[in-house]
């Protein structure tokens, strides 16, 4: 016999004498020629119609089939002819291409697999419970793992205060600084980072660092600057104006990394040491923005460009995981967004943000969390206020117009009118000192601050402030309408306007930070004129005396 290919696997041949025979799988590759027409006579004969010419028993199929069996096994190797070299080539060669084509098909399923994996889980809030109850406002938190470390706000002062991660009682730091403002943890728990001075917000303060868990505080080096933190290796990294600079841990030998768009606040090193990120403050419109860097200082960008608009992000940091949150701001409420920093063969990185809260306090946020990555800590906050008024007699804080959450209050002259701004959302309101005739006279996105009348009663001035704009010096009737700019300049902040006596001018602070930018202007309402009040430079939110001078 000739040895020879059928054009069907051994496998279904194997399969259907095992069906038969009840037997295991014989694994066949290749068969005799001559199996296929013998198999056919079988199947025919074991169909015939004909009594006297099918199979008369069941062993005369058995029998024929174990012949065929033999037959087709016998056929595997040469039984009477040889395989000519050229036909051992060949088949190696069809056995190449067969393997090759398997590897290949292999390959671009793995390809495909991972360019087409689905995006990381998105992580979400299980629930949350409350760390501190102690009623002070939170300006910034920090933490070593073990710790929180904050500083609160009582009036002016700063109060430095710790407290449990798993929370408990708020114990305070008794610090010998002016202000002592705590920037930042070292990793290992031995210190904090510390700024402040007589001007916290001025941004060229002295940084600290103070020895836990007791010791005095040492200066670092003779720097000045703001927004301090420390790298993962221990550098010292902080803003100058709009400059980052980089340090030794002692402060010794600072050099300038780049030169950001607008204010560097808010400044985080990546765990692996290989990026910069920052909250870039634009002090005349108030707009926030995160920027990103190479830990050299190059490649300087937006980090998420367009995703916000306009852009209200800051206060970013890493998890212990390796991910990125931080705060955004939309529709007047702050929450804790995550950007997802790694991906994996199965799962790859999701290239937006993911909010993590919804409400009902506004949610800031800056990267800290538990060691062990699972949970996040985050201040909350509600701003509220409960308007009073001293009663003179009984030298008590009495409700006023019912204790509503409002503030900035100013009364007319003639004492029938009172104008003030509701918390949270910042509109401006007027009405009777009983709380009748209520009306509002601004409304979001506009927010609206220190208000004041008219010497006739009849108009309201006040700071106001869109979204991407500065705060202008705004005019309003006392019965509604739209708010008159007394100025058309929009590059410039302006704020905290007073009435002259006789109602023909107004006085109020022009310009930013630093102080040489700060000057009076005063706008007379007749001739729309504007000038800058002689002496006033770096002085802001005037009041003019009762007898005009």
């Amino acid at each position: 016999m000739t040895t020879g290919t059928l054009p069907f696997r051994g496998e279904t041949s194997g399969s259907l004498f095992d069906s038969i025979l009840n037997r295991q799988p014989t694994s066949v590759v290749r068969l005799n020629p001559d199996v296929s027409p013998k198999l056919e006579e079988i199947i025919n004969k074991a169909l015939e119609k004909d009594r006297d010419l099918r199979y008369q028993t069941a062993g005369e199929l058995r029998a024929d089939l174990r012949r065929l069996k033999r037959d087709s096994e016998s056929g595997r190797v040469m039984t009477t002819g040889t395989v000519s070299p050229a036909e051992v080539a060949a088949r190696r060669w069809s056995r190449a291409v067969v393997f090759s084509l398997a590897v290949s098909a292999c390959f671009v399923a793995a390809v495909l697999a991972y360019v087409f994996r689905p995006e990381q889980p998105p992580p979400r809030v299980t629930g949350s419970k409350q760390i501190t109850s102690d009623g002070f406002q939170k300006l910034w938190m920090v933490s070593d793992g073990n710790r929180l470390y904050l500083t609160e706000t009582s009036s002016s002062r700063f109060l430095p205060v710790q407290v449990a991660t798993a929370g408990g009682e708020v114990a305070p730091f008794n610090i010998p600084l002016e202000n002592p403002f705590i920037a930042d943890a070292a990793r290992d728990g031995s210190e904090l980072l510390l700024t402040g001075g007589p001007n916290p917000f001025q941004g060229r303060n002295p940084f600290w660092s103070l020895p836990l868990p007791a010791g005095s505080p040492r200066r670092l080096g003779s720097l000045m600057g703001h927004d301090p933190v420390w790298g993962p290796r221990g550098q010292l990294v902080f803003g100058q104006g709009n400059d980052i600079f980089v340090a030794e841990h002692d402060g010794a030998t600072p050099r300038r990394l780049l030169t950001a768009p607008a204010v560097p606040m808010n400044i985080a090193v990546s765990p692996d040491e290989t990026r910069i990120r920052f909250t870039a403050l634009d002090p005349v419109t108030t707009l926030s923005e995160l920027w990103e860097a190479r830990a050299d200082g190059t490649a300087l960008h937006r980090l998420l460009p367009g995703w916000n608009k306009p852009p209200n992000e800051c206060c970013g940091g890493w998890t212990a995981d390796g991910d990125y949150v931080f705060t955004s701001t939309r529709d007047g409420t702050s929450n804790i967004w995550i950007l997802s920093e790694h991906s994996s063969f199965w799962h790859k990185r999701s290239p937006k943000p993911v909010q993590l809260t919804a409400g009902p306090l506004a949610f800031y946020g800056s990267g800290i969390s538990s060691k062990d990555g699972k949970k996040l800590f985050v201040l909350g906050m509600k701003q509220r206020g409960e308007l009073v008024k001293y009663d003179v007699r009984s030298r008590e804080l009495v409700p006023f117009l019912g204790g509503i959450s409002a503030g900035d209050v100013d009364f007319s002259r003639d004492g029938k009118w009172v104008t003030y701004v509701s918390y949270p959302d910042d509109t401006l309101w007027r009405s009777r000192p009983d709380g009748s005739e209520r009306l509002q006279l601004t409304y979001s996105p506009m927010r609206a601050g220190v208000p004041h009348w008219s010497p006739d009663g009849l108009q309201i001035a006040f700071s106001g402030i869109t979204s991407g704009k500065p705060w202008k010096i705004f005019l309003i009737s006392k019965d509604g309408g739209t708010p008159t700019a007394v100025t058309s300049d929009e590059d410039t902040q302006e704020t905290d306007p007073g009435w002259s006596p006789d109602g023909k001018s107004l006085a109020f602070g022009h310009g930013t930070p630093p102080l040489e930018h700060i000057f009076i202007e005063v706008f007379d309402i007749q001739s729309h004129h504007i000038s800058q009040l002689p002496g006033s430079q770096e002085i802001c939110c005037s009041r003019w005396s009762p007898d005009q001078r």
